[in-house]
């Protein structure tokens, strides 16, 4: 096993409970960890897991106060920052959880002869026409965003060329295998799993459309990060500390099997082992550490709100710079600095600018990222939203 930071001690918080939501996928293994090793109670912290069965589960609970934080789709924590999503909700995203993981998968007979290549799935899409229904796990999803990004450069658009519908991660293969949809855009290890059902083809992975694009987020109750600002710096620390654990090949099987209880995600290990670092694929790997995963790049949060301005998600006259704010790296440095992790130089950078790997500035050391780019060529300059 890897080795892990050490907490350093921290001044316990008035009250010591912290309820956390999560989904049935990968990239819910740090929050899994840190519960199940023990990393949330070295910080004080009575963390409750609560395992949710959709996305609008998660956004429901976090509005009404029945979640203190979960680990969360961002265009969906801004959403709900924008008053979109139900009640508006203070939220702030201070932590990031992982990058890549989602596929995506068509139908195994529609995916017959198709190559990675978004111009040949618009053909067959076309080819299917008004039966070509894909699924998405949210609207205000990064699933819905890269799939309308991948097709959209190969000439498709959402609702013209294609239908979009809402299914939760955990019911897709089930909407695949009785015909509902045509395909899917969904996290691991959901695609995986429809392979080994014979139910599904993979055409795509989230780095054909953005390299090392972000994926989850963690979204908490500004009320809960205020009431004791160490509660949540300990939540962070002990993410950050299981971070390291999932990222670390030694570890994957552990994890895969870990992750694989009916408690949590529910399915073979092995499936869920396709999406680890240590598994044996490496084509779909969710990076829960490494290239800066946890930093919350507000570039990243202008990015998902500029995409969502161009689908008409939200009102044209939105003030994305203002909904950005929610993106608070002032609080992730504060929290894991003083455990050693790098802090980046800026809280913002041109997307889509490095094709190959490269350093980022950051203190103490500078990290070691990879490419990217987008799949068509397209660059991000946070500095031009306006």
């Amino acid at each position: 096993m890897s080795e892990d930071v050490k907490s350093p001690s921290v001044a316990r918080a008035t009250t010591n409970v912290a309820r956390i939501g999560v989904l049935r996928l990968t990239d819910s293994a740090p929050a899994i960890v840190a519960h199940e090793f023990g990393f949330f109670a070295d910080e004080g912290l009575d963390a409750k897991l609560s395992v949710e069965p959709s996305w609008a589960n998660v956004a429901d609970k976090l509005a009404h106060g029945a979640l203190d934080a979960a680990v969360i789709l961002p265009p969906l924590a801004l959403a709900m920052a924008l008053g979109l999503r139900g009640p508006t909700e203070p939220l702030i995203v201070p932590y990031c959880v992982s990058l890549g993981g989602n596929t995506i998968t068509l139908r195994k007979d529609v995916a017959t002869g198709l190559s990675r290549n978004a111009a040949g799935v618009v053909a067959r899409l076309r080819e299917i026409g008004a039966e070509a229904t894909l699924g998405v796990v949210h609207d205000f999803s990064t699933h819905s965003l890269l799939l309308r990004y991948w097709l959209a450069a190969a000439g498709a658009i959402a609702e013209r060329d294609y239908r979009l519908v809402v299914v939760p991660p955990a019911r897709t293969v089930e909407a695949l295998e009785t015909a509902r949809i045509v395909g899917f855009c969904a996290g691991a290890p959901w695609g995986e799993v429809a392979r080994r059902a014979g139910a599904g083809s993979t055409v795509a992975h989230s780095d054909d459309v953005w390299q090392s694009a972000p994926e989850k987020c963690l979204a908490v109750r500004e009320s809960f990060a205020a009431e004791a600002p160490d509660r949540m710096a300990g939540m962070l620390r002990a993410l950050y500390r299981a971070a390291q654990f999932c990222d670390a090949p030694e570890n994957s099987t552990y994890v895969a099997a870990l992750l694989s209880r009916r408690r949590y995600v529910g399915v073979d290990s092995h499936a869920i082992l396709s999406s680890l670092s240590g598994g044996p694929t490496g084509s779909n790997t969710s990076r829960f550490l490494k290239h800066a995963a946890t930093f919350p790049w507000r570039s990243h949060a202008l990015w998902f709100l500029a995409q969502m301005r161009r689908w008409g998600l939200i009102s044209p006259d939105a003030d994305l710079k203002a909904a950005a704010r929610l993106y608070r790296p002032d609080l992730y440095a504060a929290a894991l600095a003083p455990v050693g992790a790098p802090i980046p130089a800026s809280d913002a950078k041109i997307e889509g600018e490095h094709r190959e790997d490269w350093l980022l500035p950051a203190s103490p050391a500078p990290i070691a990222m990879r490419a990217d780019a987008f799949c068509d060529g397209a660059l991000f300059d946070p500095a031009s939203v306006a």
